[in-house]
């Protein structure tokens, strides 16, 4: 098991990283305004599998690689930091994003299979997960703990136990608010906004922060 202190490092990063609206959130509230909770909640528990197929990935793949080479450790950490920086900025400047997503026209009703796979599609595609994951995770693995993939495999779990806490947040409040979202444009371009700021940070504290092998 991975020590407490990296449980709660990385369980830190990864709430920071999912209250910030990106492509899960934005489908989230898509489905939410458009068929209602049920398939919001049901779209946020495909979200939650597909991001932990990522965990997966990562910790047999990509993670241990990493775990034993210093100098591709630090190529990933730093272009994944650049990209979260990037990504963060995105979010800044399409910050009106998060308006079109609740003001969508509404879609037909589909079956729950068909909503839970396409909130999977979501989760294991979305670039801001997988960034995490293959950058970050391996930092918080403990070189004199058990091996590191079954350290990944541990540590990985809490992302996606906190997306489905706060992701159903966003679904419950969104089906029971339409209406509010639709008339504060403005309110929600400050959500993508400081999003967008918070992830730029998130960025900077991965690239000066980490294992020092």
């Amino acid at each position: 098991m991975p020590s407490t202190a990296h449980l709660l490092a990385f369980g830190l990063t990864s709430l920071i990283l999912v209250v910030i609206p990106g492509p899960s959130v934005l489908f989230t509230i898509s489905r939410a305004m458009t068929v209602g909770r049920r398939a919001a909640l049901l779209t946020v528990i495909g979200n939650a599998l597909g991001c932990y197929l990522q965990v997966t990935a990562v910790a047999f793949g990509v993670g241990a690689l990493v775990s034993v080479s210093v100098v591709a450790f630090m190529i990933m950490k730093y272009l994944g930091a650049g990209y979260i920086v990037f990504l963060g900025v995105q979010a800044v400047r399409h910050r009106r994003s998060l308006l079109e997503a609740v003001t969508r026209a509404t879609s037909r009703p589909r079956s729950t299979v068909r909503v839970v796979l396409d909130g999977l599609v979501v989760g294991v595609t979305n670039p801001k997960t997988i960034v995490l994951f293959a950058a970050a995770l391996p930092q918080f693995t403990d070189p004199a703990g058990p091996a590191p993939t079954v350290q990944m495999l541990v540590l990985g779990a809490l992302f996606p136990l906190i997306a489905v806490v706060c992701d159903s947040v966003w679904a419950v409040t969104a089906s029971r608010a339409r209406d509010w979202f639709a008339r504060s444009p403005r309110r929600m371009e400050a959500v993508g906004g400081v999003g967008g700021l918070t992830m730029m940070g998130v960025g900077i504290g991965v690239a000066l922060t980490g294992r020092k092998d």
